[in-house]
């Protein structure tokens, strides 16, 4: 039997108002990645997402990334690493309030955005996150892109991980993710994605952009959250995998 765990990036709106549909996400996924205030979120949101993620039993992490309001996070700030272990420390410890009052439980961490993506890359970088997570609780996960410097990082130190893949970026022949700067960077036909997603859980494997097949370690899959087709994809990827016989859990 195979299994995956489906995540995604939730919480990531301000004060009263909601993405529309995120509450439904929570029917169709395992885990949910919850921003801790910097690139998105605030109290209000963090508050309300971790309930909704308690009441329906799905695992809890910090999604921290650059403090980048305007940008969503996903513009690249050259930082210390000793400026990114506090930044990503500040932000665990900021959601961790909400789930510890919540009665739930901080499963693992995912960094956003370019953070994330600079982190696949460069070593000082992932082992300044990797540090903070494994400083905060050891026991926690760490969700980064398969094959990167962060998974790298965080074996080398002892922390568990969850190697993650992407059922809406195409990925280069390197197996880093497209640049969204580039049109071909996100995959918007539902049926396409589910085929993708279906073929990295069960083959290990993914085309790149320039149809070469590579190896792909595929332990947890994502839905973004603010992806226009955010639910649809989600319900539709969550009722394949079930009727392949895939069984969908949490690490």
């Amino acid at each position: 039997m195979y299994y995956i765990d489906i995540n995604c990036d939730v919480g990531e709106s301000f004060g009263a108002y909601t993405l529309p549909e995120q509450d439904m996400l929570f029917d169709y996924i395992s885990s949910a990645n919850i921003a801790c205030g910097f690139h998105a979120g605030d109290p209000d949101v963090m508050q309300r997402t971790v309930a909704r993620a308690v009441e329906k039993r799905v695992a809890i992490g910090a999604h921290p990334g650059f403090n980048d309001v305007q940008g969503f996070g996903r513009r690249e700030i050259h930082m210390s690493p000793k400026e990114i272990y506090n930044m990503v420390l500040y932000q665990i410890g900021a959601l961790y309030g909400f789930v510890k009052t919540a009665g739930g439980k901080l499963h693992h961490v995912k960094p956003h955005g370019a953070l994330y993506n600079m982190a696949a890359r460069d070593e000082n970088l992932a082992t300044a996150i990797v540090q903070a997570v494994y400083d905060f609780d050891k026991r926690l996960y760490l969700y980064g892109l398969a094959g990167s410097k962060l998974i790298l990082s965080a074996h080398k130190i002892g922390l568990p991980v969850a190697s993650e893949v992407f059922a809406d970026r195409s990925y280069q022949d390197d197996g880093k993710l497209t640049p969204r700067s580039q049109d071909d960077a996100i995959i918007a036909d539902t049926i396409q994605a589910v085929k993708r997603a279906l073929v990295m859980i069960t083959q290990q494997q993914v085309l790149s952009t320039n149809q070469r097949s590579i190896a792909i370690k595929a332990d947890t899959l994502c839905i973004h959250g603010d992806h226009e087709k955010a639910l649809l994809l989600a319900k539709t990827i969550y009722n394949q995998l079930i009727q392949q016989g895939v069984k969908i859990k949490a690490p």
